[in-house]
């Protein structure tokens, strides 16, 4: 066995397996990712109760990304010796109290000010995830783990729009956000009841996070990455105008194609982790590939029902399998840092949120509606070739071998 594969098994030599824990993580990014879409779906009713426009409230949404950013990576490096489980059920409290908040803002301020409590909680538990389940699973294991913490993103993309749209014209938009609410109450119930005390990382601080941006393959695949979920931002933000543009799809028509791309994304979310499991190189290859052609074939056959619907359950099918791949490939690369990895990648992914959205919003302005779909397939697949072809470098006692 070389050094990497025992260092990356260390962590969990001597603990028992706790799936159940495993499964409280998956909840509580549930809750988190819930929260951090709800506004897509309330946007014009939040707007018309604070008494400002729709691009002012949207602003809500950036808010987070960039407290999310931040939190990634500085949480970490500020809290180097607190037990990982007291950490996380705090953010999933904290993600609670941000909903909370919100549902009772008078102003767009305090909502804005609430919903950067929410990037932080966020930020910090996605940076703590991939860590702390390398500590309740065995190491060949991990992409199964991080598959159930990783259905909890699945389902959220699922149930916060059309869920927030539908309870939003039921009951009111605050009320919505108390739902969201009661949801990081119930994760952090859960996650008291069964997630075990967890070690933080041997390395931590910001010495720690400098050497591990030392590593050139790392670096390498967090541009892959930033390609790949740019790619998909760019594209998917403006799926409604680009789906629009090349077939005339009405209102009824895009739900049942998001659905159908819902349905698609958990499909590929469930094969992810078994495959990243068994074959890292071949699912970076597969699932970047799959997202970026189900954009390109959406623009090309999207003429067709037939076609268009096709290229939307490849374009889910891919990215559903996207979040497992990269986290298992950011933890067995820097098995030794995997704090520092899951920070890395989270704020990596706020970055291709808000690039993917401005990109894609200049070339619907600029260029068609159906342009983010052509740039944001092919970003998507170079990024994909570009993450397969890196090879990770095994330590050994006088540095690292190719």
């Amino acid at each position: 066995m070389n050094s990497t594969a025992t260092s990356a098994a260390t962590p969990t030599a001597h603990r028992p397996t706790s799936w159940a824990g495993v499964a409280s993580l998956g909840l509580g990014i549930f809750a988190l990712v819930m929260a951090e879409f709800l506004p897509a779906s309330l946007l014009p009713r939040i707007a018309e109760d604070l008494g400002v426009t729709a691009g002012a409230a949207g602003q809500s949404v950036t808010v987070t990304a960039i407290a999310a950013g931040i939190s990634g990576l500085l949480l970490p490096i500020l809290l180097p010796r607190a037990d990982r489980r007291r950490v996380l059920i705090t953010l999933s409290g904290l993600a609670a109290l941000s909903n909370l908040l919100v549902a009772v803002a008078p102003s767009l301020t305090v909502l804005l000010a609430s919903r950067a409590l929410l990037g932080v909680a966020l930020g910090g538990f996605w940076a703590l995830a991939i860590a702390t389940a390398a500590q309740l699973v065995p190491v060949d294991r991990l992409g199964r783990a991080m598959t159930v913490i990783n259905s909890g993103v699945a389902l959220a993309t699922i149930a916060a729009v059309p869920l927030g749209t539908w309870l939003g014209e039921l009951w009111g938009w605050r009320q919505v956000f108390l739902l969201g609410a009661a949801a990081g109450v119930a994760a952090l119930l859960l996650q008291a009841a069964v997630l075990p005390r967890v070690a933080s990382g041997a390395a931590n601080g910001l010495r720690a996070l400098g050497s591990t941006l030392r590593s050139g393959v790392l670096l390498l695949g967090l541009v892959a990455i930033l390609l790949i979920a740019g790619g998909h931002f760019t594209g998917f933000t403006y799926i409604r105008p680009a789906a629009e543009a090349v077939s005339g799809i009405g209102s009824a028509g895009l739900a049942a194609l998001l659905l159908v791309y819902g349905i698609a994304n958990v499909l590929g979310t469930a094969l992810s982790g078994i495959l990243a499991d068994r074959a890292l190189r071949a699912s970076a290859l597969l699932f970047p590939t799959a997202l970026g052609l189900g954009m390109l074939a959406m623009l090309a056959t999207g003429a067709s029902p037939a076609g268009l619907f096709a290229a939307a359950a490849l374009w889910g099918f891919g990215f559903g399998g996207i979040p497992t791949t990269v986290q298992t490939w950011g933890a067995r690369t820097e098995p030794d840092r995997l704090e520092q990895v899951g920070g890395l990648m989270s704020t990596v992914f706020q970055i291709a949120i808000a690039s993917g959205a401005v990109a894609g919003g200049l070339l619907v302005d600029g260029v068609t509606a159906s342009a983010p779909l052509a740039a944001g397939g092919t970003a998507a697949v170079l990024g994909g070739l570009l993450l397969a072809s890196l090879r990770r470098h095994r330590r050994t006692g006088g540095g690292t071998t190719a």
